[in-house]
């Protein structure tokens, strides 16, 4: 990122309130007017009924922003009925909404040092917003600025006793929090067994058939809800006597899905016969202590305690119960796991209580009865153009998020009186970031590599070591939140442990070493801070999974996940859809040293494959930077593990992760990875095993092969083989064709072009050394193949990428005022074809353009003419769907240069082509590349096969998730 102003940004005490510096805005000039502004019109579709879900009219954004972006924004954030007055408009509306709420809040509890010191505020604030640097949660754009209730909170933890009144309780709440869009996890372990007694003398039902009523509940709000689906967690600790009941229902209730399925019941996810299963909308972990991991290790018996005194009712096998639970997430995924040990070793606050449970996610982890606003930042707006990482910039734009995260628990509404308390007495933040998958293939680095590893470790330790700085220093300015004297040190002794942590970085490079030095100093600034005045906030951080607010950053990657896949789906404004292959792959092989004609050809290859195996010049030690979660080189899952392991010391929370396994992974290897995780310091984890649930939305795919497998059957096979081939479109007996003559390197010759009757080019001559020389004849026989190539459709722009540039002798000056300078006369030849047939769009983005243009550049900044900017929108739309109707008689060169143009997400596009009309997500792309059906679900609002994220799932259509943030 670039800074418009030299000015430091440093927050320090003045008064009673902070002094805030600018970042990236210029004083006099607000952010909007920095900003191209287009209208759009947004429309939506559940593809599979044809029904149009979403439709609204003239929309505004900034041209930069994608599609994809414009719509989750438009269909998920404006508020208002559609149609009326009331109905939001434009981003700027939506920002405005958020940001001066944020700003005012801030003037009316004392945080800004002026009124000038505000604005500043809120200039950055909205510049980052509008330039996708970072996002609040779904909640904030949701609720902030509204007549609804100011809920600001993605993720809430509850809090339910060994009691009847606490237990509906706990459902009354939790349907309040969904009905708010967010969703909550809670701990059960104090519920007694089922192998206890009532104090009537009867036998306790026990949590799990508790569970019940609250999946019941869950699955109502989530059929009625107006935002997202219903989101929750619930925890059993692995010595409750009813765990080994807890750990088996869910796999239990899939063998049910299966019996029901083949006696030809609809169990597909959102199947009508699907809600006669129970505990489908939970996720379910047990918490695993340290001492029974030990005894997991050793083979020893483990107790399972009373829930009312404590005393062991049954002794099991460790390894035994530690196998059911790997078997039991082998047969569906649940339950997952999560370690009390190292939970409760890194709590800020145990004075108050300990931390039994999580959000639906597993990321925030905390008191109970208490919830936490996130916010996640885009790594790769960081990244320069040098490929150098803005480490002051981005450290801080961390503290100003966090500026902002810490405001909104001033004036945010909680869904329960017990929540808010705990709210606004510990103050707990969730600052992440997105992206980071992304940025280490960016810069070169594989996923699964020490390299890599350390660079998501400095970039971690950086973030959280901002944000406990600037913590400190608003402490100094509105004081430490209420918890912190009670707990003062334990929270000093986690920020010494954050501190060691970040002492035991091993940096491998340059990037990395730069950024690992400032979190150094952050660190120490935090410690020597923090003793001096406290903290404002018991957490800061955590990795978040970042669905939908990944679209609306236009993010790659979600989370701290790696790249899904190489090959992405891609919607244009207006309408249309592409096979994109991501920017961040040309820009990695560039770090790696390949030249650009073998960028192309890898690029190319990609395109067409999916997957980097054998791709025509790639160096195999190269492969590792371009492995994925999904595919052909799909991320191992231990790989998955350490990426979180490097990253868990220098974070408050956890992370939201499922490692992925592939479908033939043992029992044993499930294992493994949970007995690893605890070992390596991770506080929870979760698996899933490709195709290991029955009740996914799959059915389409098969059930199509299992209707045409009977037509077959019932038919006689006629085989059919449809062939395709190009048609050559020959040029008029007289034709109008232009002779230039030419020298390059002080050798002449001659360049004839002929064209058809509507201007496009369709042969070319070239005289070059004399008659009957070898030089003459390979020149004719050149340029019959190029003659021909243009007469079967290949387009100019192919000839031109793959021509110019080409560096062999005669070389050097040219007599030519456009091209000064040729590198060859394949070089000069197909420049001047360039200038002389090709539009202006199409050839300013291979970097040729006329002398004249080069001049205008030089005055104004464009290369374009004053009066026109190139080919609208519209009309390369226009264009798209020319092509969609004729594919035959429109190159798909301009189908690329269409969607380079009118995407506009600041991504870009390596190679793109038109989408098979089938496709309509990146996870079917991939499945079309890979040939296997993703185990993913479906989306329930527009028919769209989602895609991980984090432990969640989250829709390229429509942006609706299956977690909480």
């Amino acid at each position: 990122m670039t800074e418009t102003t030299g000015a430091r940004s440093r927050t320090r005490r003045a008064g009673k309130g902070l002094k805030i510096d600018r970042i990236f805005t210029t004083p006099g000039v607000h952010p909007y007017d920095q900003v191209t502004w287009e209208k759009r019109d947004v429309v939506q579709t559940n593809w599979k009924s044809g029904e149009t879900i979403f439709e609204q009219r003239g929309a505004e954004f900034p041209d930069f922003w994608s599609a994809n972006a414009s719509t989750i924004v438009t269909t998920k954030y404006f508020r208002g009925a559609v149609g009326t007055p009331e109905r939001e408009q434009s981003l700027k509306q939506l920002v405005d909404r958020v940001v001066l709420t944020y700003v005012k809040a801030g003037k009316d509890h004392g945080y800004f040092a002026s009124d000038e010191d505000a604005e500043i505020f809120e200039h950055e604030l909205t510049y980052l917003l509008v330039h996708q640097v970072f996002a609040f949660n779904s909640p904030v754009w949701f609720n902030v600025g509204t007549s609804s209730p100011q809920q600001v909170s993605a993720c809430f933890i509850l809090s339910v006793d060994d009691s009847m009144d606490s237990i509906l309780n706990w459902y009354r709440e939790e349907g309040k929090i969904f009905q708010g869009g967010s969703g909550a996890g809670l701990n059960l372990s104090r519920i007694r067994s089922s192998k206890e007694l009532l104090s009537s003398g009867g036998t306790a039902s026990g949590p799990v058939s508790f569970m019940r009523g609250a999946d019941a509940s869950a699955g109502t709000i989530k059929s009625g809800g107006a935002t997202r689906r219903a989101a929750k967690m619930v925890v059993l600790d692995v010595d409750h006597p009813d765990i080994e009941e807890f750990i088996e229902t869910k796999a239990r209730e899939e063998d049910k899905i299966r019996a029901l399925r083949d006696a030809g019941f609809d169990m597909d996810l959102g199947g009508k016969d699907i809600v006669s299963v129970q505990y489908q909308n939970a996720n379910n972990s047990v918490r695993v202590s340290d001492e029974f991991m030990r005894a997991v290790e050793e083979g020893k018996e483990f107790g399972l305690t009373s829930r009312l005194d404590g005393s062991v009712i049954e002794t099991v096998d460790a390894r035994d119960l530690f196998e059911k639970m790997a078997k039991a997430a082998w047969e569906c995924a649940d339950p997952g796991i999560q370690y009390d040990g190292t939970i409760n070793d890194w709590h800020t606050n145990p004075e108050t209580g300990r931390i039994t449970a999580s959000n639906p996610c597993s990321e925030y982890m905390s008191l109970d009865n208490s919830s936490c606003n996130l916010a996640s930042i885009n790594l790769l707006k960081f990244l320069r153009e040098d490929d150098t990482f803005d480490v002051e910039t981005f450290e801080r734009v961390a503290e100003l998020i966090f500026t902002a995260m810490d405001i909104s628990i001033c004036f945010a509404d909680f869904p329960t009186e017990a929540i808010g308390q705990t709210t606004r007495d510990y103050r707990q933040l969730g600052i992440g970031y997105a992206n980071l998958g992304a940025l280490l293939m960016a810069t070169g680095h594989g996923y699964d590599s020490e390299g890599g590893r350390a660079l998501a470790a400095a970039i971690t330790s950086l973030m959280t070591g901002a944000a406990y700085k600037r913590s400190a220093e608003l402490a100094a300015v509105v004081g430490p939140y209420n918890g912190y004297a009670r707990n003062a040190d334990a929270h000093n002794r986690v920020m010494r442990k954050h501190q060691a942590a970040n002492d035991e970085i091993r940096v491998l490079h340059t990037m990395d070493a730069d950024i690992h030095r400032a979190a150094t100093k952050a660190w120490d600034q935090v410690v020597k801070l923090g003793d001096k005045n406290g903290f404002r906030n018991a957490q800061a951080s955590l990795l978040a999974p970042t669905g939908t607010i990944g679209f609306m950053m236009d993010c790659d990657t979600t989370g701290i996940e790696p790249d899904f896949s190489l090959v992405k789906f891609k919607k244009l404004v207006g309408g249309g859809s592409m096979q994109i292959v991501n920017q961040t792959i040309p820009r990695a092989l560039k770090k790696l040293g390949y030249t650009q004609e073998t960028i192309e050809a890898i690029v190319e290859y990609i395109a067409e494959h999916g997957h980097v195996i054998d791709a025509p010049g790639l160096k195999t030690e190269h492969y590792e930077v371009f492995d994925t979660a999904m595919g052909a080189r799909a991320i191992s899952p231990m790989g998955h593990v350490r990426m979180m392991a490097a990253t868990q010391p220098f974070l408050s929370g956890a992370i939201s992760k499922t490692v992925n396994l592939p479908e033939s992974a043992t029992v044993e290897e499930i294992e493994e990875v949970y007995l690893q995780g605890w070992k390596l310091g991770l506080k929870a984890l979760a698996v899933y095993r490709d195709n290991c649930k029955v009740g996914q939305p799959l059915s389409d795919a098969k059930a199509n092969k299992d209707d045409k497998k009977a037509e077959n059957e019932a038919e006689p096979k006629v085989e059919k083989v449809i062939e395709y081939r190009p048609v050559r479109k020959r040029l008029p007996k007289r034709r109008t064709s232009q002779t230039t003559s030419f020298a390059v390197g002080g050798a002449e010759g001659y360049l004839t072009a002929g064209t058809y009757d509507d201007g496009d080019l369709g042969e070319i001559f070239l005289k070059f050394g004399k008659q009957g020389s070898t030089l003459a004849g390979v020149m004719d026989a050149f340029s019959i193949a190029v003659s021909i190539g243009l007469q079967y459709g290949v387009p100019l722009e192919t000839f031109v990428e793959k021509f110019t540039n080409l560096r062999f002798e005669p070389a050097g000056l040219t007599d030519d005022a456009d091209i000064r300078m040729a590198q060859s006369i394949m070089d000069y030849v197909f420049r001047r074809l360039a200038l002389d047939y090709l539009d202006f769009e199409s050839r300013s983005f291979m970097g040729i353009h006329t002398a004249e243009e080069r001049a205008r550049q030089l005055e104004t900044g464009s290369y374009a003419p004053m009066t026109t900017s190139g080919s609208s929108d519209e009309d390369l739309e226009d264009e798209l769907e020319t092509y969609s109707q004729s594919p035959a008689t429109t190159p798909a060169k301009k189908v690329e240069k269409a969607a380079k143009e009118v995407d506009k997400s600041g991504a870009g596009a390596a190679d793109a082509r038109k989408a098979d009309a089938g496709i309509h997500s990146s996870a079917e792309l991939l499945e079309a590349f890979s040939g296997k059906v993703n185990d993913a679900p479906i989306c329930m609002t527009c028919g769209t096969k989602m895609r991980p994220a984090g432990s969640c799932y989250v829709c390229e259509g429509c942006g609706s998730t299956s977690g909480c943030s």
